[in-house]
């Protein structure tokens, strides 16, 4: 009896410490779970928080903020399944954004309301509330904030779901242990003992080390191994979960560096992007400013690098910023930062206050060393760099004059000439406003009628007018007279020279109808055209209703585009006269011979009209080069077939000598200067004989 009730009293205690060791055993496999894995939503939180607010600062930096920017970074959060929301707000905590997540959007409050206040008292930083985990990050510096994130990411559901997972695996394991425990416990005896004690040590080695891949092998009755195997089989359940959960933390890392890597490093080249360098610079600056230490900035693009995409495609273009960049910084030294801003454009930060010879040798040697040839895909490829310099300390250490006058620098090496560099002087700022006013002022100018067609006549061998080529003259309320060599380039850089182009197509088919009545049926109107025009397929349409407006004969008008606007647009120019053609209109070549060597060219592109450029007629008789150059152009234009026309005459030598090599039309000075239409069609005119008028000398 005292056998039967010891046994029985064994039997109940085995069995009450079996339960409790595989429920002490699922408790802290359960609570490891829980923690593992809010340690693993809070980093990756922290790390999506921190790369968004990155994003953030550029766009909440600009003078003005787009909200659609800022919308479309909160965008990225959508494929975050437990994200309920996100706020963007300003440094005085008013909403700029607000983000609805999954779980508010499938329970129908996708315009829930944030209490601002709550969120002015939120600590920065990583916290938890009822079942949320919050990050709030600064946008900005603590001493310059520009707004605040806040992204709440439901953490309780999440993880329920998850431990629920976790007990279907593993309760099932339990509960047979459990009984087979209570059945062993029948047969409890001081020799089964001893593996539940082996056991018991085991669990206790577990709980200490946190090492769920022990191997529980304990020998013994069947039902002790029984109860060890199953054991076993629990702890590798619970191990594989352990390791799902590191590699799903180590995705997670992985995840975090690449968006850092994407957030700071441009993907062609390799280079630091533009937010990493103008964070840099920001930082130099003030260090510098606070040493009264000096650095120099460089800016610079690659001249004729929009020519090589359009020409050879953008794979090309793309294989040559990358050997560009790699050509640059073999100048540069040992801790100078060069960085792509974007397309073609580079800056470089050069420290340690260097002297003006060290710039400029930097500087000349990436010139020197950008102007050799490129052998990219089978091509052979010469491009050049205009660079703009400028020092911190002309800027007063301010970022966006600092970047401002090396751009303006930059933009002045262009306008001389491509191919060299500058060196930034406070009285570029009023060159770079006077750009600016022109800029802003060409759209209000076409508005109010500033702009006026001139034309200027084009003559036979017999000085009898043959046609006329319009001429653009702007007449500003403000600026007082402008050259269209000024204004023209400012409005392609400005994106306004489209504008500019369709005001000249409607008024000049809106005179041709006066021009050709006074001056005869066989009159050919001339009209320039940009780089830029050939990239607008408004341009075509248009062309093409005013025709049909005007009633115009297409024969009557010829468009002109200068050599180097067609030779680095060679496929779209192609495409784009060629419809000009079966319109029946002319195509003209304009400016000959001073872009590029490219006789071979002109075998390759269908043309009525190559016009000698100004610079060759007036060396005639003075330099023997341009004599030359200007016969072999005449003489090859002859064998092609094309009309040939000189431009700038200005002398009966130049005149006598083009006609008597063959030119066909001549236009200059010598036979009139462009006039507006009154006057034009002022002065009677006979239409036999089509003589110059006398006002047009």
């Amino acid at each position: 009896m005292i056998f039967k009730t010891i046994r029985s009293t064994l039997t109940a205690f085995n069995s009450l410490a079996i339960a409790s060791l595989c429920a002490a055993v699922l408790s802290f496999a359960i609570f490891q779970h829980e923690e593992l894995y809010s340690e693993a939503v809070t980093s990756n939180l922290d790390g999506l928080s921190n790369n968004m607010a990155e994003d953030l600062f550029t766009i909440l930096g600009a003078s003005n903020i787009d909200k659609l920017e800022v919308t479309k970074a909160l965008l990225e959060l959508t494929e975050y399944e437990n994200v309920d929301f996100a706020i963007v707000v300003d440094k005085d905590f008013k909403e700029i954004e607000f983000h609805a997540g999954k779980p508010l959007q499938e329970i129908g409050r996708p315009n829930l309301s944030v209490d601002t206040e709550q969120l002015r008292e939120l600590e920065i930083g990583m916290s938890t509330s009822k079942g949320q985990l919050y990050a709030k990050k600064l946008i900005g510096e603590v001493a310059f904030p520009l707004g605040y994130l806040l992204i709440a990411n439901d953490l309780q559901n999440p993880l329920d779901r998850s431990k629920i997972a976790l007990m279907k695996n593993v309760l099932p394991l339990t509960i047979i242990v459990i009984g087979i425990g209570i059945a062993l416990s029948l047969w409890l005896n001081s020799k089964m003992l001893l593996p539940f004690q082996k056991l018991a040590r085991l669990a206790h080695q577990i709980k200490q080390t946190n090492d769920y891949s022990i191997d529980i092998k304990v020998h013994g009755k069947q039902e002790v191994t029984d109860l060890s195997n199953e054991m076993s089989s629990m702890m590798d359940t619970i191990h594989d979960e352990e390791i799902k959960n590191k590699h799903y933390t180590q995705q997670l890392m992985q995840q975090r560096k690449d968006m850092e890597r994407l957030a700071n490093f441009d993907s062609l080249t390799g280079l630091p992007n533009r937010q990493f360098f103008m964070e840099t610079l920001r930082k130099s600056l003030s260090q510098a400013e606070g040493e009264n230490d000096d650095m120099v900035l460089m800016y610079f693009d690659l001249d004729g690098f929009k020519g090589v995409n359009d020409t050879h495609g953008h794979e090309v273009g793309d294989k040559l910023l990358i050997e560009a960049s790699k050509r640059t910084q073999r100048f540069l030294r040992h801790g100078d930062l060069i960085a792509r801003l974007g397309g073609d454009e580079f800056l470089i930060l050069l420290y340690n206050d260097p002297n003006d010879f060290v710039v400029t040798d930097i500087a000349e040697r990436i010139i020197k060393e950008i102007s050799k040839p490129f052998y990219i895909s089978d091509w052979e490829i010469l491009i050049s760099v205009s660079i703009g310099i400028a020092r911190a300390t002309d800027a007063k250490y301010n970022l966006s004059d600092f970047v401002s006058n090396a751009d303006v620098a930059m933009y002045k090496s262009k306008v001389e000439g491509k191919n060299k560099h500058t060196i930034f002087i406070p009285a570029m700022m009023e060159d770079n406003r006077r750009r600016l006013i022109i800029a802003n002022s060409i759209v209000s100018g076409l508005r109010n009628n500033e702009f006026q067609v001139y034309y200027q006549p084009k003559v036979n061998a017999d000085e009898q007018i043959v046609g006329f080529e319009a001429l653009l003259r702007w007449s500003s309320d403000e600026l007082g007279l402008v050259s269209p060599d000024e204004f023209i380039m400012i409005a392609e850089q400005s994106g306004k020279i489209n504008q500019i182009t369709e005001w000249l197509l409607k008024e000049v088919m809106f005179n041709y109808a006066s021009i050709l009545e006074h001056f005869g049926e066989d009159t050919v109107i001339a009209l320039n055209l940009s780089a830029h025009d050939l990239k607008n397929a408004k341009i075509l349409e248009l062309i093409t209703s005013l025709y049909a407006r005007h009633m115009i004969n297409p024969k009557c008008i010829e468009f002109e585009v200068t050599e180097s606007t067609y030779l680095e647009n060679f496929d779209m120019a192609n495409a784009f006269f060629e419809n000009i053609r079966t319109l029946g209109s002319s195509i003209a070549l304009d400016d000959f011979g001073t872009g590029y060597s490219s006789l071979s060219y002109l075998t390759q592109i269908q043309l009525n009209t190559l016009k000698i450029d100004k610079q060759f007629v007036d060396n005639l008789g003075i330099s023997k080069r341009s004599t030359l150059v200007t016969k072999t152009v005449i003489e090859m234009a002859k064998q092609l077939n094309l009309n040939i026309c000189a431009e700038g005459v200005e002398t009966r030598q130049q005149m006598d000598f083009l006609v008597a090599h063959g030119c066909h039309q001549l236009q200059g000075y010598l036979f009139g200067k462009p006039t507006d239409l009154p006057t034009l069609l002022a002065v009677p005119y006979k239409k036999e004989s089509k003589r110059v008028l006398p006002f047009m000398r």
